[in-house]
């Protein structure tokens, strides 16, 4: 059952898709080199092909017809009725199979213990106040030695002003676990596949510190095999653009991890240097 937060987040994503936001954009030439680009930039997963894949909350078309192009049997839950429509579309053109259910990230109860190899979570952990119902599913649902990838907002970024003081940008957010964000003005600038942009209300955020995401995995079983933060934009672009805050404050960060459950388990490494007295 969706709470408050959920249940309006879900109305301003299915608004975003239905105006055509980046990320409810069917991907309609994907190739195997594409594809794999796209689900796996950092170049961790390996080959898919046979597994057993969950894309969390990444409707939109996009991620499940590339790991499907790839030979993975896949799975999408999402809150959003338009981006599951999209994932549909994509399916179909390709002529490959994606389930495409919905659902709220932190309730994964329609699937049994360890049901995936790889759980592949869009940028979508900053759209719930708390991280931990989701860390929970996601170790449920994953079998031991499977990946789990998160991508989410550079928490020392989130909520910065795009603003230019004249000399950078100005940080003034208390910089605490699970508070809530705007960015800007609250409203999102999407441009549709013509290029008119639209003004929508954009989603409730939070801020989640990199202490939180990192030792939530950890005590979970999660091993983390790679962060990679996302540098974009142009230092020669106009001061106060995206580009140019882009530069300046990369605004994402992608974590790559392996479930197992036994490294809990396991005694701290010994020191094998010896002091002299």
């Amino acid at each position: 059952m969706m709470d408050e937060v959920a249940r309006y987040n879900r109305e301003r994503w299915e608004e975003l898709a239905k105006e055509g936001i980046m990320y409810s954009r069917p991907a309609l030439e994907l190739d195997e080199t594409s594809a794999r680009k796209m689900v796996d930039l950092q170049g961790v997963m390996g080959d898919p092909a046979g597994l057993d894949v969950l894309c969390l909350a990444c409707g939109g078309g996009q991620q499940s017809a590339a790991f499907a192009l790839l030979g993975a049997r896949v799975t999408v839950l999402d809150f959003c009725q338009t981006q599951l429509e999209r994932d549909r579309e994509t399916a179909k053109h390709y002529g490959v199979e994606v389930r495409a259910g919905l659902g709220d990230m932190r309730d994964l109860s329609c699937f049994e213990d360890d049901s995936f190899d790889v759980v592949w979570q869009a940028h979508s952990i900053n759209f719930v106040p708390d991280v931990g119902g989701v860390f929970d599913e996601v170790v449920r649902v994953l079998r031991g030695g499977g990946l789990y990838r998160l991508h989410f907002t550079n928490p020392l970024a989130h909520g910065l002003s795009e603003k230019w003081n004249g000399e950078g940008y100005t940080i003034s957010d208390p910089y605490v676990e699970g508070s809530e964000l705007v960015w800007g003005d609250g409203y999102w600038n999407v441009k549709d596949e013509k290029g008119k942009v639209k003004r929508v209300k954009g989603p409730r955020e939070f801020r989640h510190l990199l202490s939180t995401l990192v030792n939530g995995l950890v005590e979970r079983g999660l091993v983390i095999l790679g962060l990679w933060e996302n540098p974009s934009g142009d230092r020669a672009a106009k001061p106060g653009s995206w580009d140019h805050f882009t530069s300046v404050a990369p605004p994402w960060i992608t974590l790559w991890t392996v479930l197992r459950p036994e490294a809990l388990e396991a005694p701290p490494p010994q020191r094998t240097d010896t002091v002299q007295p």
